[in-house]
């Protein structure tokens, strides 16, 4: 069995560093800061685990549609002036990625064995480490004003149909006994029945950790900072504190892989599309199900800490300072979705956040053999479906490393499609 360094100790990176631990490695898990702690995208995800995120962010006709999001700040996209010459690349690659309906039908398709599973798999891995109460499999609700907003998105959710994931139309009576805190506008739903949630990724997270712990690996408190070879093969993954020996890698850094990437012989397009959450606590209604509500593309989600309402898609550098007034923008909408809300609720009881999803062009991640090392093995840039897409991609890492035969093809994931 190999010494296996795996690089990220978020939810992609333990269930990597667990899935390696089962086939009997030797584990040391490389991260600087507390698991699930609140610097992690893992913590403020919106605590979703759902099969039918297969639509990328990038759509026919976005082109058109960037001026409006440089004007708008309250928007569910915008981009930072100051930022938007050095995004400029990889923006016109997000926009070509998903120019077309069978791009986006060919990303679906590419995604879609990656997430099928997620609820059930999750739920294993929650079990194993004595938090299965974290995963509920209720499913999860879509809402429209009527109707008509629902036939405007008829391109995703017929690319949903085309990749077997299926729902329950809901009239407005049958919405309403569903789910009777929301606002009486929305007058049309789906549920999304193999949809999941976690209700606290923070908490899981860090409980993964633990498991891991337990079960052997070594916890390295450090940033990783790229690797030290020999005639093209691993000898160690260096740190900001010495070197970590090791046989194999895995790059599972989130936002901050690309230059591990590039250590590692690969080119890659990652930007950090910063996600917001604002949290309410005590908020005076519980609703039964996670929603999400068309007009404000958000998840809307009951967690122990209160009512999460996590979206936002700010395309800025990691080191820029947070625009508060995104999840300001989040908390107001809430309102509207949510009448039984407090209009003003005291400061003490909301709390937000501001994280980094790690986001290619085509909103698939790099997954695959490292070009440039193959005892290096690339597991990051999963964008809005990190959690998701977690508990398949640390099987399908654990395989790559064992050189098992992978259960379905990796082409579309691998690193060298940013080549010219």
């Amino acid at each position: 069995m190999s010494r296996v360094a795996v690089i990220g100790g978020g939810s992609v990176g333990l269930a990597c560093t667990l899935e390696l631990l089962r086939d009997g490695h030797s584990v040391s898990l490389i991260e600087p800061g507390p698991f699930g702690g609140s610097q992690a995208a893992s913590h403020g995800n919106g605590t979703l685990l759902n099969p039918s995120s297969v639509i990328p962010v990038s759509c026919p006709g976005l082109w058109r549609k960037i001026p409006g999001y440089l004007m708008n700040r309250d928007g569910p996209l915008t981009i930072r002036w100051s930022y938007l010459p050095a995004l400029l690349p990889w923006l016109s690659r997000f926009a070509a990625a998903g120019a077309t309906p069978a791009k986006v039908a060919a990303i679906a398709r590419a995604l879609r064995p990656l997430l099928a599973d997620a609820p059930a798999l999750h739920l294993a891995l929650a079990q194993d480490a004595g938090v299965g109460d974290l995963i509920d499999r209720q499913g999860v609700l879509f809402v429209f004003p009527s109707r008509t907003a629902f036939a405007a998105e008829a391109l995703s959710w017929r690319v949903r149909h085309d990749n077997g994931i299926r729902w329950l139309e809901l009239d407005a009576d049958e919405l309403r006994q569903r789910e009777p805190s929301l606002n009486p506008r929305y007058t049309f739903g789906l549920l999304a029945t193999e949809n999941g949630q976690c209700r606290d990724p923070g908490a899981y997270v860090a409980a993964l950790a633990r498991h891991a712990a337990a079960l052997g690996a070594t916890i390295v408190p450090n940033r990783a900072t790229g690797f030290r070879m020999r005639s093209g093969r691993l000898q160690a993954v260096t740190t900001q504190n010495g070197d970590v020996a090791c046989d194999k890698a895995v790059i599972a850094a989130g936002a901050w892989s690309e230059p591990l990437a590039a250590a590692a012989g690969d080119r890659v397009w990652l930007q950090t599309e910063r996600g917001y959450h604002v949290t309410i606590a005590d908020p005076g209604i519980e609703p039964r199900y996670p929603a999400i509500p068309s007009d404000g593309k958000m998840a809307c989600a009951m967690t122990p800490a209160g009512l999460r309402v996590a979206g936002q898609v700010e395309l800025a550098g990691l080191d820029d300072p947070p625009d508060w007034r995104r999840a300001d923008a989040l908390l107001a909408f809430a309102r509207t979705v949510y009448p039984g809300l407090p209009a003003d609720p005291p400061p003490e009881r909301v709390t937000r956040w501001m994280g980094h999803r790690p986001s290619t062009p085509d909103g698939l991640p790099v997954l695959g053999l490292a070009s440039g090392c193959p005892d290096v093995v690339h597991a990051f840039g999963h964008g809005h479906v990190g959690l998701t897409a977690a508990a398949m991609t640390g099987k399908i890492v654990a395989g790559l490393v064992a050189a098992r035969p992978a259960p379905f093809v990796l082409t579309p994931y691998a690193a060298t499609r940013f080549r010219p």
